[in-house]
């Protein structure tokens, strides 16, 4: 009597989602310099009595908890990598850690408005000296975690939606987002430094909490750009024209093969899943016809569904 077994057609869900990202000890060593920049604010800010750096202080603390939040993605993507319980792996995990970044980038856009706003209607005085030597810190503080962020290395696989075959560039939506939480942080730096240095030699008290206004609108504009591309991905999103007729061509440009049915989503970063339905006359393996998807396209999980057309059919 022979045993019946599936372990020659079964395969893990993991698509390297276990190995460890270049973002990961990057976006860690950020965390630690921003919380530690957000305490010597914090502290400035109540030594020097200037609620300008009181509330930067406390933007860096927002910030430091989301960037917390990223380097938490990394590792519990790392540790449920081979947890059958997720059906395509957990390669999402970072696109929703980039969504919650996202939100919360919004909150503190919110913040800034409201908060500048008020100072508008209510002025108050600033220690322009020691408020300048602060920002300028934290100026360089964050334009440096901003550099160590956009200089990790990506991973070299090519994008399926761009139309030329560049690197996969701004996909790794948590990074992304713990980048724009830090390229926040020093264009709330600037703007300050610029409001000070005009508060301090033309008297403009005004631009400060204008600045405030301008950084928030900025701020919420990148917010809305990362809530776009990461929603896209949790929502499953089939990907773009130009490329589904790419795939479509790799079947039915050689043969007289015809796909009925196509669908190709993203399951993490710079990898897809697809489902395939194809009509043929020539009856072949699935791995026949998942051998003829471009290896470009990054599709690491493929369900193929074959369909025998009829020469009745074929004749109709």
């Amino acid at each position: 009597m022979h045993t019946r077994t599936t372990e020659g057609w079964r395969h893990d869900h993991v698509f390297g989602q276990d190995q460890k990202r270049p973002g990961e000890v990057r976006t860690l060593a950020i965390v630690i310099l921003t919380a530690a920049m957000m305490i010597v604010e914090v502290a400035a800010g109540l030594v020097f009595g200037s609620m300008a750096l009181l509330a930067d202080g406390l933007h860096m603390a927002s910030h430091a908890t989301a960037l917390g939040v990223a380097v938490f993605a990394y590792v519990i993507s790392r540790r449920l990598a081979a947890d059958s319980r997720f059906a395509f792996g957990v390669g999402k995990i970072n696109s929703l850690a980039g969504f919650a970044s996202a939100i919360m980038l919004l909150g503190f856009a919110l913040v800034m408005a409201i908060e500048s706003t008020s100072r508008i209607l209510n002025p108050i005085s600033i220690a322009f000296d020691q408020a300048l030597v602060v920002a300028v810190l934290g100026l360089f503080v964050n334009g440096l975690s901003a550099w160590v962020l956009a200089s990790t290395p990506h991973d070299h696989e090519h994008d399926p939606h761009q139309h030329s075959h560049a690197h996969d560039h701004g996909h790794d939506h948590n990074l992304r987002g713990a980048y724009l939480h830090v390229l926040a942080d020093a264009l709330t730096s600037l703007l300050a430094i610029v409001a000070l240095l005009a508060g301090k030699y033309f008297g403009a008290m005004w631009l400060d909490p204008f600045m405030g206004i301008v950084g928030a609108v900025l701020v919420a504009r990148w917010s809305f750009g990362l809530i776009r591309d990461t929603s896209a991905v949790l929502l499953d999103r089939q990907i773009d024209e130009a490329l589904e007729l790419e795939l479509r061509k790799a079947f039915e440009d050689s043969s007289d093969d015809r796909i009925c049915d196509l669908h190709v989503w993203r399951i993490g970063h710079g990898i897809f899943a697809a489902e395939i339905g194809i009509v043929t006359h020539d009856l072949r393996s699935p791995d026949e016809f998942r051998a003829q998807i471009p290896k470009h396209l990054k599709i690491v999980h493929s369900a193929i569904e074959i369909h025998e057309c009829s020469t009745v059919e074929a004749g109709a």
